[in-house]
């Protein structure tokens, strides 16, 4: 890859990651069908990229590793189903902005998991993500399904920070798409279970949406971060997949009619400011940060 090269590929993949919550939408099943049928679909496009076009050797894995990716799979797992789960109930918009609250999560945990102390920008940071949560929520009503949409989605983003920094942990160890091919495994046979029951009634385009949503928004999407990781350097990276809720909101107004307020714009941008400012931190804009978020979503 050339440097303009690498960064299309990583608008590509922020496009895809985007686009999550709108296949989930167009997809007519349940949460736990929808992710494991994601979750089978990235298996394969994963192990074809890592046959065909990674140049990465794998990793021999210790019993150490096979706890860490069990315990990242089945928070991918979590992450995904209550971000489903949000999109069903309030929209993609919605589900979107707050799954993006995530980055003051992160700040929270590494201060309580890694007894690191909480600089005056990381309190910024959270400020911001608070006060636009505040701003996109539609009623301040838990019997409202778009404020327990939103919550769904606020919870999945403490799911996501949380597997996050679990990638982050084993990282250096793993490469990265060994990692998320056997995390997707573990998301797979979890939710086979809940999942199998329905699968004979899920409709041939359900399976195009589905399909769509594991190859490109999770395997290709993936694949295009890390390696473009190789030329570009890691905090342009990270400046760039903050622009996933852009792309999926926008996208999700164009197919759906989704028109956000004035208020859920302006909460909205506040949360897309915090992710940036979550990407210029000391320290933050690693490869091994940027690419543990990756294989994280």
């Amino acid at each position: 890859m050339t440097p303009r090269t690498a960064l299309g590929a990583l608008h590509i993949g922020a496009l895809m990651f985007g686009l999550t919550g709108v296949f989930g939408k167009l997809a007519a099943a349940s949460p736990a069908i929808i992710v494991f049928g994601r979750a089978a679909f990235a298996v394969i496009a994963l192990a074809f990229f890592a046959r065909f076009a990674s140049s990465t050797g794998w990793q021999k894995l210790e019993a150490v590793d096979w706890r860490r990716l069990l315990l990242s799979g089945l928070l991918l797992a979590g992450h995904w189903v209550s971000f489903f789960i949000a999109v069903k109930v309030a929209g993609v918009a919605i589900a979107t902005l707050g799954f993006a609250s995530f980055p003051a999560f992160t700040v929270i945990l590494e201060g309580l998991i890694f007894r690191e102390r909480i600089r005056a920008n990381e309190i910024l940071l959270v400020v911001l993500v608070s006060v636009g949560l505040v701003l996109v929520t539609p009623d301040f009503d838990l019997a409202s399904e778009a404020t327990s949409g939103l919550l769904w989605a606020v919870g999945s983003g403490l799911l996501f920070a949380l597997l996050s920094l679990t990638n982050r942990a084993s990282s250096g160890r793993i490469p990265a798409v060994q990692a998320a091919l056997c995390q997707n495994v573990v998301v797979a046979l979890c939710l086979l279970p809940v999942a199998a029951p329905g699968l004979s009634e899920v409709r041939a385009i359900d399976w195009l949406w589905i399909g769509l949503l594991g190859v490109f928004c999770t395997g290709v999407a993936h694949s295009l971060f890390v390696a473009s990781l190789a030329v570009i350097k890691a905090r342009t990276a990270a400046v760039v997949f903050a622009l996933e809720p852009v792309y999926g909101i926008t996208v999700a107004w164009l197919l759906f009619g989704e028109n956000p307020t004035l208020r859920m714009l302006i909460g909205g941008a506040l949360i897309i400011i915090a992710i940036v400012l979550s990407s210029s931190l000391s320290g933050s804009s690693s490869k091994k940060s940027v690419t543990a978020e990756a294989a994280s979503h």
